[in-house]
């Protein structure tokens, strides 16, 4: 059980990860725009999905232990 339960951790990470890059993408299209206020909010969200990439794989090692 825990193995699955790590090998589905691992791969809901990466899905996160790459949402992470897609929504970090969106700012820059809007840099040294007049949407400064929306790209700060876009930058807070990909550090939030990283931090919850993060999070995913250390849960994803400690079942491994």
């Amino acid at each position: 059980m825990s193995l699955h339960s790590s090998a589905e951790l691992v791969v809901t990470a990466e899905h996160v990860d790459r949402y992470r890059q897609r929504v970090a993408a969106m700012a820059t299209p809007l840099l040294g725009g007049a949407h400064d206020d929306v790209v700060a909010v876009i930058y807070e969200a990909e550090r939030a999905l990283r931090t919850a990439q993060r999070l995913l794989e250390r849960a994803a090692k400690l079942l491994e232990l």
